[in-house]
């Protein structure tokens, strides 16, 4: 299970957040502040992998932001990474070469692109096409 997805930029700026799981305010900007430093300051040869609190983060870097995404510490990581880089690939459709400030203005598309894609932190919609 997807626990929450978290899009943050190279300077530590959050572009968007998904909590599939229940975090109180206080905690999520606390996971926020703790995972932006820890994945910011990663370097580009080690794995993308994290072991967090019992969970696993899985985060790829595409051009200068960083979408990550916390799951159960038994869930495959490979096939979550391949989540990630579905919801890339159907952004960059939907944009036409997806770019932070497409994020920044149009949330909401992206929010919704989301919403298709994951349910209750699940997938659920595996297709480029619907």
């Amino acid at each position: 299970m997807i626990h929450f997805v978290l899009l943050v930029s190279r300077q530590g700026k959050v572009r968007l957040t998904k909590w599939y799981s229940p975090y109180t305010q206080k905690e999520r900007s606390k996971v926020i502040r703790e995972l932006s430093g820890v994945i910011l300051n990663r370097g580009p040869k080690l794995c993308n992998f994290v072991e967090w609190r019992g969970y696993k983060v899985v985060y790829k870097r595409y051009a200068s932001l960083y979408f990550c995404m916390c799951i159960d510490a038994e869930d495959n990581e490979l096939e979550v990474l391949e989540i990630i880089h579905h919801y890339v690939e159907i952004l960059d459709r939907y944009f036409g070469s997806v770019c932070e400030l497409d994020l920044i203005f149009h949330f909401h598309k992206a929010y919704y692109i989301l919403d298709e894609l994951l349910i209750a932190g699940e997938l659920q919609e595996s297709s480029k096409k619907t």
